[in-house]
């Protein structure tokens, strides 16, 4: 039984890892991967009917804070739905987890774009530049425009610090 957990961790974190790009490119979570997320989740725990109840009641309740933190403009919704899709596969403390080091994780991505201010403007990254190039033009675009944070990329870094530190 215990590779069948293997292979849903596996999977959530390809997710993840899918999820920190897309949110970079576009800056958008999509719900198909949310609902992957938290079914991957609940067929996780389904040998544990009592860590699955836990795990319902402490998403619901992340959701609540959540959902009064999105209604004032603090956080976008899909990174509410990708906190609570990651939670329904957690136990309250693995949730006390992903939300600490996704906020630890989200100071060193804000640290990131405020030293991006001091970097000089870059000219478009011609056909052929690296990847790496093509990013930083891209975002110090969106900074100089005051777009969001990517912040489904901390979101992933504390998910993936999470799943790896139940046993993978």
């Amino acid at each position: 039984m215990s590779w069948i957990v293997s292979i849903i961790s596996f999977l959530e974190i390809l997710l993840l890892l899918y999820v920190a790009t897309i949110d970079v490119a576009t800056r958008l979570i999509r719900n198909e991967i949310c609902l992957a997320l938290a079914l991957l989740g609940i067929a996780g725990q389904l040998t544990s009917p009592t860590h699955f109840v836990e795990s319902l009641i402490s998403a619901t309740i992340l959701f609540l804070l959540l959902f009064m933190i999105y209604q004032r403009g603090l956080i976008g919704g899909g990174d509410v739905k990708l906190l609570v899709a990651l939670a329904i596969g957690l136990p309250l403390t693995g949730v006390i987890q992903l939300l600490t080091i996704t906020a630890l994780a989200g100071g060193v991505l804000a640290l990131v774009h405020l030293m991006m201010r001091l970097l000089p403007y870059p000219r478009l990254a011609p056909a052929g530049s690296s990847l790496v190039r093509r990013v930083y033009a891209v975002e110090r675009w969106r900074h100089l425009r005051h777009a969001p944070l990517p912040y489904g990329v901390a979101i992933a870094c504390g998910g993936i610090w999470t799943i790896f530190s139940k046993g993978f």
